[in-house]
């Protein structure tokens, strides 16, 4: 059963408060709720929603899937590199920027997922995202590379 969907979510009416939370909420849900809180960081839980959320998103096209990121401030992405089935994509001013470094960990799976469930919408292929870097690891950005198989 759907209880919420994407457009469900763009419906919220706060008069006084607006349909914004500070992005130290959302970190603390996801990085201490969920990733502290979940077996394997979480990482499970967080594909699966990642990948219902992209699923509902209103795209067609890979050119689509990233104005919407954007458009929902999870971050700035740009195509790096693409061949046929493959793309390289860097995201600036991820949700996680800023954040202090801890070498050997990458959070973004969410984002990944997100990206995963969108492009699955119009690919009749499996679609693969792997985060490559993360600026929890301390890199300078958070990048994918979205394989279609």
């Amino acid at each position: 059963m759907e209880l919420f969907t994407y457009e469900d979510m763009k419906k919220i009416d706060r008069k006084e408060l607006g349909n914004m939370i500070p992005l130290e909420l959302f970190r603390s849900v996801r990085l201490i709720g969920m990733y502290q809180g979940l077996p394997m960081n979480g990482k499970n839980t967080t594909i699966a929603v990642g990948r219902k959320i992209g699923s509902t998103l209103p795209v067609s096209k890979i050119d689509e899937v990233l104005s919407h990121f954007k458009e929902l401030k999870i971050g700035i992405p740009t195509v790096v590199d693409s061949k046929d089935d493959e793309y390289l994509v860097k995201i600036d001013d991820c949700f996680c920027k800023g954040l202090p470094p801890h070498p050997g960990n990458k959070v973004c799976d969410l984002e990944g997922a997100i990206l995963e469930g969108a492009i699955s919408r119009f690919y009749d292929r499996r679609v693969m995202v792997h985060e490559e870097k993360c600026n929890v690891n301390g890199d300078s950005c958070c990048e994918y590379r979205i394989k279609l198989l």
